[in-house]
Parts: C-alpha cells; sequence; structure tokens
C-alpha cells in the first residue's frame, strides 16, 4: 500500500476514486443477500418468511456496531489529514479488538437465545423454529462481520478503498457460488452456511493487511479503545434508533400475515441494497471531510459536501427512474407468489420516493460523520423515529392499512432526517 498523504484540494476524480470502490463493497453484501432472497424464495413462501424474520433480526444486532467502520473511518481520516498515517492505522488496531470481544459476546448471545428472538419477531413457531436454526449458524459469523467493520474503517481513514473491495469479493464470490449448492443439501440452513464461509475470507484478509501496515504495539489500549466507544455511544443510538424503525415495520408487516412478511422482505432487501449504493458517495464525503478538518481546511470540507450532495442527488434521481420503469420486473426476481406481489404493488411508489431523498440524506450524512458530529446525528434520527416512524407504522397497523402503511411510516421517517440535516449543513455548525 503506498504512503499517501491528502490532498490539499478536492477533485471529482478524487471522490469518484474513493466512491466507485466503496459502491463495490456496499453493493456487494446486498447483492449477495439478494441472491440470497432469489434461491430460499424459491423453496416458497415460507422459507421467505423464515429468512426475513431470521436476517432481520441479525441486522439489529450487527448493525448496532457500525461505528466500527463510521467512527473508525472519522478517527483514522483526522489522523491521516494531520499527516499521522502510522496513528490513523493504529486506531485500526484498536477497532479489530473492539470488534473481536464484542462479537464473541454477541455470537453467546445468539445461540443461547435465537428461538426465542425470532419468535417474538415472527408471532409463528413454526417460522420461528426455521429461523433460530439459521441464527444458530449465522451467530459465528458474527465476531467476523465485525473484524470486516474495522478493516473497512482504518483503510477508507488512510483513502484506500481498493483493497476492502479486493477482500470483500474475494469472500462474496466463493459465498454466492456455494448458496445454490447449500441449499439445495441443507434447504434454509444452507444460506447460513454460505454466508459464513464468504465472512470466513474476507475477515482472514483484512486481519491480513493489518498484520502487514501496523508498525506499533498490538496490545489493547484502552485509553483509545474508551475515545472510540464515546464515539460508538451515540452511532450506537443512532444506529439504534434506525433498527427501531425498521424491526418495528417487520413486526408490524408480519402481524398482517406471511405474504404480507415475505412481500416486506423482498422490498427491505431492495432498500437495504439502494442506501448502500447511494452510501459509497458518503463514505468518500467522510473520508474527504475528516482529512480536510484534520487538515485544518473547513472550506475545503464544504465543498466536499456541496459536490457529493450534488452527484449523489442526480444518480439518485436516476436509481429512482430505473426502478419505476422496471417495477412490474424487478419483485419477480424474487417471488412469484401472486399473493406477495399484491403486497408489494402499492408501496413501491414510495419506495422510489424515497430513493430520490436518500440521495441527499446519505451525501450530508457522510459530510457529518466525517465531522464526528455524531450527537447531532443521533438526536435527529431518533426524533425522525419518535415523531415520524412510529406514529405512522402503529397507526398503519390499528388501521389495518397493510404494508403501505408501513411503508408510509418510512417514509416520514426518511423525510424529517432529510429536513434536519440539510439545515445542519448549511448551518457549518459541524465544521467548528
Amino acid at each position: 500500500m503506498p504512503n499517501q498523504s491528502p490532498r490539499t484540494e478536492v477533485t471529482a476524480k478524487q471522490i469518484l476514486g474513493l466512491a466507485f470502490p466503496a459502491l463495490g463493497v456496499l453493493a456487494a453484501m446486498p447483492l449477495y443477500l439478494l441472491l440470497d432472497t432469489a434461491v430460499v424464495g424459491r423453496l416458497g413462501g415460507f422459507e421467505l418468511a423464515a429468512l426475513g424474520a431470521a436476517t432481520t433480526i441479525q441486522a439489529q444486532i450487527t448493525t448496532q456496531l457500525t461505528f466500527l467502520s463510521y467512527g473508525t473511518t472519522a478517527r483514522s481520516s483526522r489522523l491521516f489529514g494531520a499527516g499521522d498515517r502510522k496513528g490513523a492505522i493504529a486506531e485500526g488496531v484498536q477497532a479489530t479488538w473492539v470488534a473481536l470481544g464484542v462479537g464473541l459476546l454477541i455470537m453467546a448471545t445468539m445461540l443461547l437465545g435465537a428461538p426465542t428472538f425470532a419468535s417474538w419477531l415472527s408471532g409463528d413457531e413454526a417460522v420461528a423454529t426455521h429461523a433460530g436454526q439459521w441464527l444458530r449458524v449465522a451467530a459465528f459469523a458474527v465476531p467476523l462481520v465485525l473484524i470486516i467493520m474495522a478493516g473497512n474503517g482504518w483503510l477508507r481513514g488512510v483513502q484506500n478503498t481498493r483493497l476492502p473491495l479486493y477482500f470483500t469479493l474475494a469472500g462474496v464470490i466463493p459465498g454466492a457460488i456455494m448458496i445454490p449448492i447449500f441449499v439445495s443439501h441443507f434447504g434454509l440452513v444452507g444460506s447460513a452456511w454460505a454466508n459464513l464461509l464468504a465472512e470466513g475470507i474476507t475477515a482472514t484478509l483484512f486481519i491480513g493487511a493489518l498484520i502487514k501496515e501496523h508498525q506499533g504495539p498490538w496490545r489493547p489500549q484502552w485509553n483509545i479503545m474508551r475515545n472510540q466507544l464515546v464515539l460508538g455511544r451515540d452511532l450506537i443510538l443512532r444506529s439504534l434508533s434506525f433498527q427501531v424503525a425498521f424491526l418495528s415495520a417487520a413486526a408490524v408487516a408480519a402481524r398482517f400475515g406471511t405474504a404480507s412478511l415475505a412481500a416486506h422482505q423482498v422490498m427491505l432487501q431492495l432498500w437495504n441494497f439502494i442506501t448502500l449504493v447511494l452510501d459509497s458517495l458518503a463514505i468518500a464525503a467522510q473520508t474527504l471531510t475528516g482529512a480536510a478538518l484534520g487538515a485544518g481546511t473547513a472550506a475545503m470540507a464544504r465543498r466536499v459536501g456541496t459536490r457529493v450532495i450534488t452527484y449523489s442527488l442526480l444518480f439518485a434521481g436516476g436509481l429512482g427512474a430505473l426502478f419505476v420503469v422496471l417495477h412490474a420486473v424487478i419483485p419477480r426476481i424474487f417471488t412469484q407468489d401472486v399473493a406477495v406481489l399484491a403486497h408489494i404493488a402499492s408501496p413501491w411508489w414510495i419506495m422510489v420516493a424515497m430513493i430520490v431523498m436518500g440521495g441527499i440524506v446519505f451525501a450530508i450524512d457522510g459530510v457529518l460523520l466525517g465531522a464526528s458530529d455524531a450527537v447531532f446525528l443521533r438526536n435527529a434520527s431518533i426524533i425522525a423515529v419518535v415523531l415520524g416512524f412510529l406514529p405512522g407504522v402503529w397507526i398503519s397497523y390499528a388501521l389495518d392499512a397493510g404494508l403501505t402503511g408501513v411503508w408510509w411510516g418510512l417514509f416520514a421517517f426518511i423525510a424529517i432526517r432529510l429536513f434536519a440535516v440539510a439545515w445542519r449543513f448549511q448551518s457549518m455548525k459541524w465544521a467548528h
């Protein structure tokens, strides 16, 4: 890996040079999950519902630790911007220790409580049994997922988004090949074994890169981990607010029946894919914003944000148009079940509007994350859940509005966040 130094001016080439490999990393796993959903969907609506319950629970657990990516990037990029590349990589060592410790704890919790968690979410004992079996295999991948998050964080911080792409593909491609093979032999739980294989390969490569690049001590250093956890605390609460929204959405969708839950699983996987694709430009914004502020250049951080917002909005508009044109085609990739397709039809258009709004929201999120403005992001997200999503989704349940009502609640969540982050970006308080 070359010994890079931060640049004094931001260019479109620099932004896109960071964003495109990050897009590959962010898109790889959602594409993998979409393939997983499509393969399991061929088994039937029941198996698809069980997969939906299981992956929803796994997402609630692992995404609480996204600070291992985003928080590490924010801290590493600041050090890199100040010219301390060695210190930026050392952040990755301590983040990996955090990932290992927390991951083992979560793994044990999942092994013990998987059937109970699945029963709480699905409300159907048969679905819960199959989802619990999937979760117990997937539990062994949790420490690996968190190590991967930490690895992405420090490599993004030193403005290297290519290695994470290579490492991710090295794991995802074998895992994707094995999904239909494992599912055909082992049923639903085969998809969990394929996932474990993919994460194991990728995590091993990230650890190898850290061993190669790190030049300091390897022991855990509580002072650095404590500072990571302080930033992580606010990012965890922010992430938790997201998961409260999407967990509630899945729970309410399940109460409308198995077909509704299966439809929600298809749309949720599509939405996750869309948001992570849009997040590729946000990662470029985070990396460059952190480096600019580390070098004491708030004006350049502002220019980074303005350019990324423009690119992201244009990209989101094109993506939304694609989903309009292919509205009758895309859902049938994942299921041929008539009842499931009927539940997807109406909320599809709500999701299209959310794509366009998300182009702005995620870009500004990247700028604010690069500035370590985690307290504001935490508060804005919690307000969006409390005032937007939760009232909408539970009113939907009370009025029997079905999956369409659930997605109107998600729309309100995105709309409130859009207003909040746009105001924050214009204020420039994040750069102080």
